[in-house]
């Protein structure tokens, strides 16, 4: 998928979103020149039906219908994997939908989430490739739509977007990453911990763009950030935070220490 310069990068943002192969979408992220395209930042564009693209499988459940494996098995090995895989997957569409759906905004947001959506877009692939080195393939288990649910809530919303999608539920993987990583060192998966230990170093950036969107605002609306993520978390039913948190990895990600000292209250 060759850029062109006068193509929208928005309008390439919502397309790449409606697409349901996932591998043909981040593939084509990741050929993607970000700066080769025009932004139409004032641009406002209807909302098509049926987004975000999906592919027919995995087959989308509530959490609590999940099976639980020990990651000690082949099973419950490839199941952690796979959960991973959606995560990565539902990210790369997070960030394309901030792109397109939210006009009006200066030209480096459009390209600084275009860049975690590339990002999100290799996460996936590298994902992909080592759970077909397990005997899987993305799709073949069941998954949860929780990620996406939230980004549905907050779409008429920029504001609760950035609290409770970069901040909250990606700000999540901050803190388990470290133990999940450690689970599959555990049973000698070198190559998946290292897949895991170059998230982790990417997602502490892709917070660290959300959290300063997310001042910005504030700062724009004349509200206080850290009063304001309350109102919101509770308006939009955010999950809530629970320990053991990450909080170096927090700091690298601009969490402020006031921000931090209320997460142990």
């Amino acid at each position: 998928m060759a850029p062109k310069a006068h193509t929208s990068l928005r309008l390439e943002a919502l397309q790449l979103l409606a697409l349901p192969d996932f591998h043909a979408k981040a593939v084509a992220l990741q050929a993607m020149a970000i700066d080769s395209y025009a932004l139409d930042e004032d641009l406002d564009i209807a909302e098509p039906d049926e987004l975000p693209g999906r592919p027919q499988r995995p087959q989308l459940v509530p959490p609590k219908a999940l099976r639980h494996r020990s990651i000690g098995s082949k099973e419950g090995h490839a199941a952690l994997v796979h959960a991973l895989t959606h995560i990565e997957a539902n990210a790369i569409n997070l960030a394309l939908d901030l792109v397109w759906r939210f006009s009006g905004q200066p030209s480096s947001f459009y390209r600084q989430w275009m860049q975690v959506a590339r990002e999100e877009a290799l996460h996936f692939l590298l994902l992909s490739a080592h759970l077909s080195s397990l005997g899987l393939r993305y799709g073949d288990l069941p998954a949860h739509d929780g990620l996406w649910e939230m980004a549905q809530r907050t779409k008429a919303d920029l504001l609760a977007r950035l609290a409770l999608v970069p901040r909250t539920l990606e700000a999540r993987g901050l803190d388990v990453s470290p133990s999940i990583r450690q689970k599959l060192l555990s049973i000698g998966d070198t190559k998946g911990a290292e897949i895991l230990a170059v998230i982790l170093r990417d997602e502490i950036g892709h917070v660290a763009v959300g959290n300063h969107w997310y001042r910005q605002r504030c700062q724009l609306l004349g509200l206080d950030p850290i009063e304001t993520y309350g109102t919101l978390a509770q308006r939009y039913r955010a999950p809530a935070l629970k320990g053991p948190f990450n909080l170096p990895a927090r700091r690298l990600a601009g969490f402020e220490q006031a921000e931090l000292d209320l997460l142990g209250s």
